[in-house]
């Protein structure tokens, strides 16, 4: 099984591809219900019309933008446009109109741009202000005319739409037309009411199963709604009334004034009203892998695409559906996520039983016509064929067709995926947002997590607390250490110090709505800010007092940033740097000294500062180097700020607190197997420090440097990596290549925690983008160990009575309820079971884990077989035990007694399948809310259709003593599995 399994139903945890996908789908031969069956799957038509519109929306541009630029060749001064503003447009106060807004924009029209007097002419016709964005007090006429910024989704669909789709089941549907059939034969031989019975009780059942699998699938989608809708929350930087402010995407309007950074994803469509350094990745919106520079003279933004590099403000003009990512998003919605491998592995599974359940039925069928046929020929009847006769053929053809229904597990797919949306919903009540189902699948198989430093072992709450200005080192823990540490520096130094801090940032100091000083920005920005501000500094009048000339924003590659000012009063142009302190110091010649002149740095003051940033970092402190030059006058802002021949102004040590419980979580970890290592950008010494701290980096393990590493061979790697225990000064590529080598050389399922934009290509290269969680794949083997047993034993049953005796004796209705227990009940009660601490003292179960391992085969075959001889043993010699061969309906009382004991085998058994190796299997049962309500339901209804429902159930009402030999018979189930445990220990 799990040859064949790896063989054909082998699936990548992320990017696999259209015809992997396929692939699958096409071996699945038995489906009783396909709308069931792939309902949580990737829809591929809709993904290759989303291919399409890819394409299409690429041809367009470069068509747009090539008309775009011949048509501008030819604009003349003074050309007005010939546009109308529709009345309703004009009467709300605007002067272009949503149609206008999206054509300009999408078509990339500079020509249209220009017409309506460039940006600054479309900001006045949309009735907002650059600077100060919107004003609430129209925003409800504005998003009547231009809509708002939502995707249009598909209906929640209803509760009757999930019975219509579970009709579609052809098993129940075959069904039907036997009961169709059994009413009409069984009233034309027998009469009303008596001939109706068999045909009635096959129709209710098939109508509680369609009503329960129907509530089930119902109760799921809700689930998958609530997850959705977690997942986009997604919020924004924006200015509106003058304030800055975060604001959710849905809230946006045309007039909006968004600022975008590095990683955000534009929100909407529109255009560059200022920014430097802008790179777009539009490949999401057009299939374009090469980054599109977007400035004044190219200003359009486009919704969906994302910020590569750079920083800038960005008005929106275009929202929601009117935009080309609002119909893609249409489209991709209903393209679904990529099914999980385990979902595709539990298809193959109930695949394979399945194709065995028809083989058995086929054969089961033919051995119980076979008697029949035998029967009568030694009757001398074989010519003549009653009712009776035709009414027991159709009564062999339902249980055969009802064999076929028990031996598919079709609730197995659907309870990993129920599982699945339950770990990734007590996982956003942890605050860790999974995005995709495979993700918290892929956890429980974890063997390596490469962490990031900053918010994932530390809290991200940062605040400067040592600095070394002017070669001074002074602490700063307190308001006053800084205004003393004012005092004790030159003013000269102070100004520049004060200029650096404000200008050379990616962060904002502004006013709330309450009239309160906030800080925007990165928790690093937020920390220097501060500091800035606890020295007396003025931010808005800093930024006012000097014009910004160029900025390089900070990213992962350079790890440093810089500006350059035009000082005023025609001072001359100064840049200023600010970074990882090795690199920054690396590029000062000078050094501001205790008097605040500018020095020459030599080997003594290289060293005393060299020696203050390792002991900033031996105290766990994050350090950033402070630098500036002044510029010769020929320096333009299409020049590179230079590298080198910069004046140190000074060190600042930030403490980023380590998140309580980390080191716990660490050790963990280690304990189950699981290699903790962290990859960070800081400073060798800082990460060393916190690593320590943390309890990744032992006595035996390595901290390695990200230059140092890619010097190594690919010999060297081989020995040095399952070493590493800490990576500093490392890049993104540093980052992905570990990954890359855990993943491939070593065979690691590999996760990564990182903040999704510089850490996006070790992100893509790993098998898990989120660090510890919960493992999905237990709970949906818990599900596969029960399931899997009724399949067996109901097959084998069957089977072998209708070879032996010439009958079944678990009817069709019987099967019916039988496989509602396991396939629906069942799967949604051991789909909610919650995780435990026990899990994390399991060892990962690695890439090449066995989907059913030899733990789940010692319990599947052991109570098969169990299950199997005690219903033999009633069947021969049951009627003697309970002393009724005298009763005229002893065969109905027997088969009766068989079908209770039958399904309190599977009732205890699915409290057994809660733990697979636990002898204590009761062990947290009432903090699952679904599980012992599912089993009390399941216990009343099997005595309502035992004790009142025998007409329709072929039952009749038992004795005290008979419930409790089958009561007694079930529940020996579960000391059978502790012996299981215990005699037979195994180890995967």
């Amino acid at each position: 099984m799990e040859s064949l399994l790896c063989q054909k139903w082998e699936l990548k945890p992320k990017h696999s591809s259209t015809d992997v996908l396929q692939r699958w789908r096409d071996l699945c031969g038995v489906v009783k219900n396909p709308k069931r069956r792939f309902r949580f799957t990737a829809n591929i038509s809709k993904r290759h019309e989303a291919a399409e519109m890819r394409k299409t929306n690429q041809e367009k541009l470069r068509i747009a933008v090539l008309v775009s630029k011949a048509a501008f060749e030819f604009i003349k001064g003074g050309k007005t446009s010939d546009y109308t503003v529709p009345g309703e447009v004009d009467a709300a106060g605007f002067k272009i109109c949503a149609e206008e807004l999206g054509s300009i924009v999408e078509g990339h029209d500079l020509k249209k741009l220009k017409l309506h007097g460039g940006v600054a002419g479309i900001a006045e016709k949309l009735a907002t202000d650059a600077s100060n964005g919107l004003s609430t007090a129209d925003l409800g006429r504005r998003q009547e005319l231009y809509g708002v910024n939502k995707f249009q989704e598909s209906e929640p669909r209803s509760f009757w739409v999930f019975v219509w789709e579970a009709l579609h089941d052809m098993t129940l549907m075959i069904l039907g037309v036997c009961a169709l059939v059994s009413l009409v034969v069984g009233i034309a031989t027998e009469g009303w009411p008596r001939g109706s019975h068999d045909g009635l009780g096959i129709v209710a059942s098939i109508l509680l199963v369609v009503f329960v699998t129907a509530s089930s699938d119902y109760r799921q989608s809700l689930q998958f709604r609530d997850l959705d809708n977690e997942k986009k929350k997604i919020s924004v930087q924006v200015t509106r009334n003058g304030y800055r402010q975060k604001m959710s995407i849905y809230e946006l309007l045309p007039g909006d004034v968004v600022h975008l950074s590095i990683g955000d994803q534009v929100p909407a469509d529109g255009v560059f009203l200022s920014g430097f350094s802008v790179l777009i990745d539009e490949s999401s919106l057009t299939g374009e892998s090469e980054p599109v520079v977007v400035n004044s003279g190219s200003p359009f933004l486009m919704s969906g695409t994302k910020v590569q590099d750079g920083t800038c403000k960005m008005l929106i003009t275009t929202v929601g559906m009117r935009t080309q990512w609002g119909k893609l998003m249409a489209t991709l919605s209903e393209g679904g996520d990529d099914e999980t491998p385990l979902q595709v592995k539990l298809n193959g599974v109930a695949t394979i039983i399945g194709k065995i359940g028809l083989v058995f039925a086929v054969v089961t069928f033919a051995v119980l016509v076979q008697k029949l046929v035998t029967r009568k020929w030694g009757d001398r009847t074989f010519l003549v064929w009653s009712g009776d006769d035709a009414l027991e053929l159709l009564d062999y053809f339902a249980i055969v067709v009802t064999i076929v229904v028990v031996a598919v597990p079709e609730g197995l797919p659907l309870a990993v995926t129920l599982s699945l949306a339950f770990a990734m919903k007590k996982m956003m009540n942890d605050k860790a947002l999974v995005r995709h189902l495979a993700a918290c699948e892929t956890m429980g198989s974890a063997t390596s997590i490469c962490s990031d430093k900053t918010g994932t072992l530390t809290t991200n709450h940062m605040t400067v607390v040592k600095a070394c200005v002017c070669m001074n080192v002074k602490e700063i823990t307190r308001p006053e250490h800084a205004s003393a540490f004012c005092s004790e520096l030159p003013q000269s130094v102070v100004k520049t110090l004060v200029q650096s801090i404000f200008n050379n940032t990616g962060g904002e100091v502004v006013v709330n709505k309450d009239g309160k000083r906030e800080i925007l920005g990165t928790p690093t920005e937020a920390a220097i800010l501060e500091f800035g501000l606890s020295l007396g500094g003025d931010f808005q009048g800093e930024r006012q007092a000097y014009k910004l000339v160029k900025v390089e924003p900070f990213n992962s590659t350079k790890k440093r940033m810089g500006v350059v000012l035009e000082l005023p009063g025609g001072a001359g142009l100064r840049a200023h740097t600010k970074g990882a302190s090795e690199i920054v110091l690396a590029a000062c010649s000078t050094v501001l000294n205790s008097r605040g002149e500018v020095v020459p740095l030599d080997d003594a003051s290289f060293s005393h500062l060299k020696e203050t940033i390792e002991q900033f970092a031996g105290e766990a402190l994050r350090t950033l180097c402070l630098a500036y030059m002044e510029l010769e006058d020929g320096f333009s802002a299409q020049d590179d700020i230079p590298l080198s021949g910069f004046t140190l102004i000074g060190i600042v040590g930030i403490k980023d607190p380590v998140r309580p419980g980390v080191r716990e979580s660490v050790a963990l970890c280690r304990s189950a197997g699981v290699t903790v290592r962290m990859v960070t950008g800081d400073n060798i010494n800082t990460a060393k420090a916190i690593a320590r701290e943390c309890g990744i980096l032992t006595d035996d393990g390595i901290a390695i440097e990200g230059p140092d590493f890619r010097e190594k061979s690919l010999q060297e790697l081989h020995h040095l990596i399952p070493k590493i225990q800490v990576m500093a000064c490392s890049s993104p590529l540093d980052k992905h290549t570990l990954v890359k080598h855990l993943r491939t050389t070593f065979n690691e399922v590999v996760a990564v925690t990182g903040d999704g934009t510089n850490d996006a290509p070790a992100l893509h290269e790993a098998d898990i983008g989120l660090a510890m969680g919960i493992a999905g794949t237990e709970v949906a083997k818990e599900s596969a160990d029960f399931q899997l047993t009724v399949n067996i034993v109901a097959l084998i049953v069957n089977f072998t009575s209708a070879c032996l005796t010439g009958s079944a004796p678990l009817t069709a209705v019987q099967l019916l309820w039988v496989n509602m227990i396991m396939d629906t009940l069942g799967a949604l009660a051991l789909a909610t079971e919650p995780p435990n601490e026990a899990l994390m003292k399991k060892a990962p179960v690695g890439r090449r884990g066995n989907f059913i391992t030899n733990v789940m085969w010692r319990n599947i075959l052991g109570q098969s077989v169990y299950q199997f001889v005690v219903i033999w043993f009633l069947q021969a010699y049951g009627k003697s035990y309970f002393e009724i061969e005298n009763y005229p309906n002893s065969d109905l009382i027997l088969n009766t007694i068989i079908f209770n004991t039958f399904v309190f085998c599977q009732l205890f058994n699915e409290v057994n399948s809660r733990e697979m190796e636990k002898i204590n299997v009761l062990q947290g049962i009432l903090n699952n809310h679904v599980f012992a309500p599912v089993v009390g339901s399941t216990i009343l209804f099997q005595i309502i259709i035992v004790e009142f429902f025998g007409t329709f159930a072929n039952t009749t009402p038992l004795t005290m003593r008979q419930w409790k030999a089958c009561i007694f018979i079930g529940f020996l189930g579960m000391p059978i599995a502790v012996i299981l445990k215990t005699l037979i220990p195994i180890r995967n």
